[in-house]
């Protein structure tokens, strides 16, 4: 994912894996819906997305950021139970934080290349700054 964040213009450099906590510097944190790491989306129970996305609400409420990305149509759906959602911003809000669906970088999302994505990604960052 660091190289579509890079590519998109959040950060200037392409951030190694290890300096992920370096984000908060351009503004951007990172967390998952569901905590558990997985090969593949099936692997996660709907239990796990609906307390994801009801874990992620209350830090968003704390947090009061401007924008909520959540990377992965197929998380965003499950966790705030949405069947219609597609990437990009969302109708929904948490209080005053808008959302915005993210394309998965995951190897499984074939039809998604690292430069599209990172033109959403960009449509994001163009969102966020404005």
């Amino acid at each position: 994912m660091q190289i579509t964040v890079h590519l998109s213009g959040f950060t200037p450099r392409l951030l190694k894996p290890a300096e992920q906590a370096d984000l908060l510097s351009y503004g951007l944190g990172i967390t998952n819906v569901v905590a558990r790491a997985t090969a593949r989306a099936d692997e996660l129970t709907a239990e796990e997305y609906t307390e994801g996305g009801r874990l992620l609400t209350a830090k968003v409420r704390d947090l009061a950021p401007r924008w909520l990305a959540v990377v992965g149509v197929t998380a965003y759906r499950a966790a705030f139970a949405d069947r219609t959602a597609r990437v990009g911003p969302q109708e929904r809000t948490i209080g005053d934080t808008r959302i915005w669906v993210l394309p998965n970088p995951s190897g499984l999302n074939a039809h998604w290349t690292a430069a599209t994505m990172a033109e959403e990604f960009a449509r994001l960052r163009l969102a966020a700054e404005s």
